[in-house]
């Protein structure tokens, strides 16, 4: 599979997995992380995933953005700068071309296979990703919420999570004495 294949899904798919298979999106990271383990190439490209959907929410991808997720990704799961690269390009694109189809599904999918310390990475990660252009725009903070709720999370812990990201928060922003 070429490149092009890879982040764009241009020509032919790979062949359909298991009943348990990853969606779409998932998969074409998976395929770009193949040289780990198949479990820890999903949890990674699930991961990305979810962390494009925020950065997407407002419906730009800034750099700052994209660099933080990369950063993240990095971290995560160790690769080299240049194939975390590769893993946030495919990760924002098919979130920008499978969004409405896929946010869902993909989500529920980390869900199942991570647990409750990981889950909370996640969303301390989303918020870094939406305040490394310096701002939590309100439609990034709606989009964290909704993913919260997907992955399982009471308002109490999102509120909890939220709190150390309240000095980068528009809504908060525009109040008097802020």
């Amino acid at each position: 599979m070429n490149l092009l294949q890879k982040l764009f899904g241009i020509g032919d798919d790979p062949p359909p997995r298991a009943a348990d298979a990853s969606t779409r999106s998932v998969q074409k990271l998976v395929d770009a992380l193949d040289h780990l383990p198949v479990e820890t190439a999903r949890y990674v490209a699930a991961f990305a995933y979810v962390l494009g959907r925020v950065a997407h929410a407002d419906d730009d991808v800034s750099d700052a953005e994209a660099r933080k997720m990369q950063e993240i990704v990095h971290r995560l799961a160790h690769l080299p700068d240049e194939q975390a690269a590769l893993v946030v390009d495919i990760a924002r694109n098919q979130t920008r071309l499978f969004g409405s189809t896929e946010d869902f599904l993909v989500t529920r999918e980390f869900t199942k296979i991570s647990d409750q310390s990981q889950r909370l990475e996640l969303l301390d990660c989303l918020f870094a990703v939406s305040a490394a252009d310096d701002a939590i725009s309100n439609v990034e903070e709606s989009a964290i919420r909704q993913i919260a709720d997907e992955l399982g999370f009471s308002h109490r812990e999102y509120v909890a999570a939220r709190s150390g990201w309240n000095d980068k928060r528009d809504v908060l922003k525009d109040l008097p004495g802020s």
